[in-house]
């Protein structure tokens, strides 16, 4: 097999595509698979525009006959995997300023990476749809393969006691647990109505996630008198350890083509809710689906959990179980029939 170069702009530990790509890689190197990260040379003092339009550039003008899997929204794409969403309709559903010229050569990019892509793998039928609808690209070019997450063992006790130490957690305490940056767009403020609107208020609940406007929440969380049970921890490394001690986990964002973080929450038994307006929303049953970030309705349900344990613990299992459909062994051998028939 030709060598595969992967063309992602950052290098971060936080970012969800990123630490896609780094699972790929790893299993890709397990298999002794020949492949090549291409990550932005351009210095972070210049305008996001411009990195954009220079990066694409950068790989454009050296691809020669180099295999591009491309995780960007570049103009010379083999294979481009729309993890980030269709950046149309997600102008649609937030507003951003017009004068930003990101937006525009975004849009630019976007359209001429749709149409010039061999093949184009979506991460949910959601983004599959929009890409059809908006940019009347034949659904047979498109494959959708679900994000894949690694198999982690378990350890709760040592969790738990981390945290513990951290930040005196008692045990039987009910957990909920918000994890993701750009607290706006991914649902922090519905988050804390929610915490607000529970029955129970002996509970514990963590936001984790790099946020500049972060002092805004914290003053949101007083306002909604939830800064007791309310802990904001910043981006962390330790996030399984959140994971492992907690019994809800609800992302009630915006826009998202399908969150890793659902299917990780999952996989760590957690009871798991979002939006229809997350692509990963179509592996949960609809009554763990919120309409939009203001469907409150869920709160009904997660006292309805809280007070019977008999039955969270039920779901909790039940996630745990259809987490496993969607390893990461799972997702390669899907990408890398989409990389066969496209190389």
């Amino acid at each position: 097999m030709r060598k595969i170069f992967f063309i992602r702009a950052n290098k971060t530990k936080y970012g969800g595509a990123e630490n896609y790509l780094f699972r790929l890689s790893k299993a890709l190197n397990d298999r002794e698979i020949h492949h090549q990260i291409v990550n932005s040379r351009c210095p972070k003092f210049l305008p996001s525009w411009l990195r954009v339009v220079l990066f694409s550039m950068q790989v454009c003008f050296k691809k020669s006959n180099r295999f591009y899997f491309s995780l960007e929204r570049i103009s010379c794409p083999d294979i481009y995997r729309a993890g980030d969403g269709v950046h149309k309709a997600f102008l649609a559903v937030e507003r951003k300023s017009k004068l930003n010229p990101l937006h525009p050569v975004y849009l630019f990019l976007e359209k001429r990476c749709f149409n010039n892509a061999k093949c184009i793998i979506a991460n949910s039928y959601m983004i599959k749809n929009e890409i059809v609808n908006i940019y009347d690209i034949n659904p047979e070019k498109i494959d959708v393969v679900y994000n894949g997450v690694e198999s982690k063992k378990v350890d709760y006790q040592s969790s738990f006691n981390r945290l513990s130490k951290e930040f005196n957690i008692r045990k039987n305490t009910p957990i909920l647990l918000y994890v993701g940056s750009g607290f706006k767009r991914k649902g922090v403020e519905e988050f804390l109505e929610i915490i607000g609107k529970l029955e129970v208020k002996n509970i514990r609940a963590f936001v984790i996630g790099k946020e500049k406007n972060i002092e805004h929440y914290k003053q949101l969380s007083k306002d909604l008198k939830v800064d007791k049970n309310v802990i904001f921890t910043g981006p962390r490394t330790d996030v399984d350890d959140f994971y492992v001690v907690s019994d809800f986990f609800i992302l009630p964002t915006h826009y998202e083509p399908f969150s890793n973080v659902v299917i990780e929450a999952m996989s760590f038994n957690n009871v798991v809710f979002t939006t229809s307006q997350n692509g990963a929303s179509e592996i949960l049953d609809k009554e763990y689906v919120m309409e939009n970030s203001k469907d409150y309705s869920i709160v009904k349900k997660i006292n309805e959990l809280i007070s019977n344990t008999q039955r969270l613990e039920e779901v909790k299992y039940s996630n745990k179980l259809i987490s496993k459909e969607f390893s990461i062994e799972r997702n390669l051998e899907q990408t890398l029939s989409v990389i066969k028939k496209s190389i």
